[in-house]
């Protein structure tokens, strides 16, 4: 059967049966034709008051049966592109004249379409344990009790909470017993618990880094909370400077690698951070998002087991397993427990509790260990191909935050970030400029150094893809 059908064109409305040019695709006759006429609509090929062809007309051009035709009509005319009356026939609908588009270049589609991404935030989901996933998940299933399958305890399976007290106190250096474990969605859902629960315990401010996510201060903000921010340097979050803001009732942290900077928190600040909550009563809020991922040692364990009265602790399975999963903890102070529940029975209840059961069971049996194990070996090469390749193709460039995490900051000439980036899409590849994640001058009144830089995720790329990514850098800084 042809897949297109030409005659003339350029007929005028409300001509009788205008010849068309309609390309058909898609899976099914019927879809293919609402859309290729849908299309035609939309651009101005066809324009309004147009009269189409009859049915059994452009069945028999097109070759397909008259049905077909009629029901791609009837659609069209139920969602506006088409008007059907009684001895007038079929016309395209007088609507607004559609938004010419200016001709993609081919900059610009390198921008739209890269082939290649290193953008921060994901980790290799081509690595994801499909197997031994699947097999955790067939044993929660089987041993599952009947009330798994109901609505449950909004803090999360008892079986998960179990188990990640027992992992993150050998791991992280967490302390927590299973109540004061929260199970979330991720790390998002987790802060956005809290900020409700301080905002409805009358705090006004929580200070955050003076580099992260806007996606995270806006989580704040839209709680009612001020967000002041503190320098970040090469020692991580200047904590000093909290004495100076007014009014903060807890501090967001990055400790064990700062994000973006890849920088840890000193072993001096991580103390006067406990010293800060102490003496103010406030709390700190500390985002463990790739705590795991340590190269040349141990890694940094949670400021948490410092003072785990004065620290809430955030952890989740995005950045080890896959974001996709929606799995976080919150390990909370004893006090902090109801407000968090009452939170989260306003909202998201309760995460899947087949996930939490397989994670529980994935992590029971050793699965889980094992698989960060053999990605912290895979991020670790990348990594340093990363830094061989960049000494031998662009030695200008200095690589930095390599100790943990899943990406690197490669430090560029002053005023070079911008053209670095529209380099790389030039060259089918996706990155991100430092300047993305700044917040400007602290609040504090610490200068906080600038450095024109590009935060490139060495994880998230599959083996296949690596290489390529990887060269793809490389001309681009070249």
């Amino acid at each position: 059967m042809p897949d297109s059908w030409a005659n003339s064109a350029g007929a005028q409305p409300s001509t009788l049966g205008t010849d068309l040019h309609l390309e058909l695709t898609g899976s099914g006759l019927r879809a293919g034709l609402t859309d290729a006429l849908r299309e035609a609509v939309r651009t101005g090929r066809l324009v309004a008051g147009t009269r189409l062809p009859s049915s059994r007309s452009l069945a028999a051009d097109l070759g397909i049966a008259r049905n077909t035709v009629a029901d791609a009509y009837a659609e069209l005319v139920a969602e506006g592109w088409l008007t059907a009356q009684q001895g007038s026939g079929t016309q395209v609908a007088r609507r607004a004249e559609p938004r010419r588009v200016a001709p993609i270049t081919q900059s610009r589609l390198a921008q739209l379409r890269p082939t290649y991404s290193l953008l921060p935030g994901s980790p290799d989901l081509a690595g994801f344990p499909r197997k031994q996933w699947l097999a955790a998940a067939r044993r929660a299933v089987t041993a599952a009790p009947d009330d798994a399958f109901g609505y449950g305890d909004a803090r999360g399976r008892e079986e998960l909470r179990t188990v990640l007290a027992d992992y993150l106190a050998r791991v992280r250096g967490v302390y927590a017993t299973s109540a004061q474990i929260v199970i979330c969605s991720g790390f998002h859902h987790g802060l956005m618990l809290i900020a409700h629960a301080l905002r409805a315990q009358g705090a006004r401010a929580v200070a955050i880094e003076s580099y992260g996510l806007d996606l995270y201060r806006d989580v704040l903000t839209s709680a009612g909370l001020r967000t002041p921010t503190i320098a970040v340097d090469e020692r991580g979050a200047r904590i000093d400077d909290l004495a100076r803001l007014r009014g903060v009732s807890a501090v967001l942290l990055t400790p064990a690698h700062q994000y973006p900077t890849g920088v840890a928190l000193h072993p001096d600040r991580r103390a006067a951070a406990v010293d800060w909550a102490r003496a103010t009563g406030g709390l700190l809020l500390e985002d463990d998002y790739d705590g795991e991922f340590r190269y040349d040692r141990q890694p940094v364990g949670a400021v948490q087991g410092l003072d785990p009265e004065r620290v809430v602790y955030f952890g989740s399975v995005s950045k080890s397993l896959a974001p996709g999963l929606r799995l976080g903890w919150m390990v909370l102070p004893e006090e902090q427990v109801p407000q968090i529940v009452a939170a989260k029975g306003h909202g998201d209840y309760m995460s899947s509790a087949v996930e939490q059961l397989t994670l529980a069971q994935f992590i029971a049996s050793g699965a889980y260990e094992g698989h960060v194990r053999a990605m912290r070996l895979r991020y670790r090469r990348r990594r340093d191909q990363l830094v061989t390749a960049m000494a031998q193709r662009a030695p200008y460039i200095r690589v930095v935050g390599l100790a943990a995490g899943l990406q690197a900051v490669l430090e560029l000439p002053r005023g070079t970030e911008r053209a670095a980036v529209q380099a790389a899409a030039a060259h089918g590849l996706a990155v991100s400029g430092m300047a993305k994640f700044r917040y400007g001058v602290a609040d504090s009144g610490s200068p906080a150094p600038e450095q024109d830089a590009l935060v490139v995720n060495y994880a998230a790329p599959s083996d296949s893809a690596w290489a390529g990514a990887l060269d793809a850098l490389c001309r681009a800084l070249t």
